[in-house]
């Protein structure tokens, strides 16, 4: 049965405390999501904390936030071309159009015009009211791309790196032992320098009667790489000192087990630290595989298939 009472020995590997606590005990819920984000949501936030709208502008796709600030441009545009319509657009010259959709769409780009400072054409304000207008929103404008262009700066400057793992992870042979195995690849031309991994085993346990959620850090073949150029296998041998000594698939199912890989290095391009997240949950770990070649020397040069790393081959258990 996986869910044991806790012993001394299992008190000496329980080397890691990762800010989870003991009660996030669900059999449906993971810690960490496989693109690395918390599996968290919290309730009861401020407004400015729940809404948080610089994080999300920096952290979303480019796609969703370009769109994002187009439909912030013609709203804020939207917004002003009504104002100056409701004052009257007899006091922007250069509109004689008698059409209200028309004197609108000409308002409109005269305000487009203001927000972006770039000068008036054949339409300017008339008037001390419409001119005051005007100006203040010339200086919002000034503001909002003064705004923007910090966020670009801060999307563009941010460390985003793109390390590829494989979808499972797989418990395979690994000299007269077997060993718990991950593969993962930094998918960008960049390189990633002094890359450390740390892996972390964690599952339900029987503790003074209740079920508690306990953490136990794996020791690696390997925890650091000096060069991350090419794909790197990560290794936790299976021996009899292993919290996985003499577990099973089934067992680690009824644990609810999941592992835990947190990776560091520095991006040689910014000299900026990176870090990613994975995890891989009980039934994401293939038993009885091992991970195919994807590295092939083609022209005097090392060529790496990204669309291999998660490829597997069956393998025979050392017992």
């Amino acid at each position: 049965m996986a869910i044991k009472k806790n012993s001394l020995v299992d008190k000496e590997k329980e080397r890691q405390d990762l800010g989870f606590g003991t009660n996030v005990t669900s059999r449906q819920a993971r810690i960490i999501k496989a693109n690395g984000e918390f599996n968290v949501k919290k309730l009861g936030q401020s407004f400015s904390a729940r809404v948080n709208v610089y994080n999300k502008l920096i952290l979303m796709s480019w796609p969703k936030f370009f769109a994002y600030i187009m439909a912030f441009y013609l709203s804020i545009n939207f917004i002003f071309a009504s104002v100056y319509y409701f004052v009257g657009t007899e006091n922007l010259k250069g509109i004689t159009s008698e059409n209200s959709l028309t004197a609108f769409g000409e308002a409109f780009f005269f305000s487009s015009q203001t927000l972006t400072t770039v000068g008036y054409g054949h339409v300017s304000p008339s008037g001390f009211l419409t001119s005051s207008i005007a100006a203040f929103e010339a200086m919002i404008g000034l503001l909002i791309f003064s705004i923007m262009t910090g966020l670009l700066y801060g999307r563009f400057s941010r460390p985003n790196p793109k390390v590829v793992f494989s979808e499972n992870a797989v418990v395979a042979p690994y000299l007269n032992i077997n060993g718990l195995m991950f593969r993962m690849v930094n998918e960008k031309n960049n390189q990633l320098i002094n890359v450390e991994v740390s892996v972390i085993f964690s599952r339900n346990e029987l503790d003074n009667g209740e079920i508690k959620r306990k953490y136990y850090n794996l020791e690696l073949e390997r925890k650091q790489v000096k060069f991350f150029a090419m794909a790197w296998t990560v290794v936790h041998p299976i021996t009899e000192s292993s919290i996985l000594f003499n577990e099973t698939a089934e067992s680690l199912a009824e644990a609810d087990a999941e592992i835990l890989i947190s990776l560091e290095g520095t991006d040689d391009t910014q000299a900026d630290k990176v870090h990613t997240r994975r995890s891989y949950l009980y039934e994401e770990i293939l038993w009885g595989h091992k991970f195919d070649n994807i590295l092939s020397p083609v022209d005097n040069t090392y060529v790496i298939d990204l669309n291999k790393v998660g490829k597997t081959i069956k393998a025979e258990l050392n017992s």
